[in-house]
């Protein structure tokens, strides 16, 4: 069963509020000439700020928090947030199977057409 695309927006503020949550305060993820500086193309958002929007999809999905029991992926590819209010978009999509009596959800995350999480996936509760 395919599960419909859903586009999150993530700005810079969204960053900043992460990197202080999270305490990942690496500049990399919050001033641009740090991040240019180290060879990057601009400002770039947390792996793990990502993953945990493909967590978001399946909990909204699901409709209720706690149903995931094994969340993974590979970050391939990094998420650009340009500063402006319009930020980045990154788009989720799934495909749940059920096999061996486990309820899996094979995940597609793209940022500008580009797959960022290599892999992703997230098996489900029962």
């Amino acid at each position: 069963m395919q599960i419909p695309a859903t586009t999150y927006r993530i700005t810079r503020a969204d960053l900043v509020a992460y990197a202080e949550a999270s305490g990942d305060p690496n500049p990399i993820h919050t001033d641009e000439d740090v991040a240019r500086a180290v060879g990057l193309p601009g400002v770039i958002a947390h792996g793990m700020f990502t993953l945990a929007l493909a967590a978001r999809y399946v909990d909204e999905w699901v409709g209720a928090p706690g149903q995931i029991v094994e969340l993974g992926a590979r970050f391939t590819r990094p998420v650009i947030v340009p500063a402006g209010a319009d930020g980045a978009s990154v788009v989720i999509a799934g495909v749940v199977s059920d096999k061996d009596g486990r309820r899996t959800v094979a995940l597609s995350v793209t940022c500008e057409g580009e797959k960022v999480l290599g892999n992703p996936k997230a098996v489900l509760r029962g």
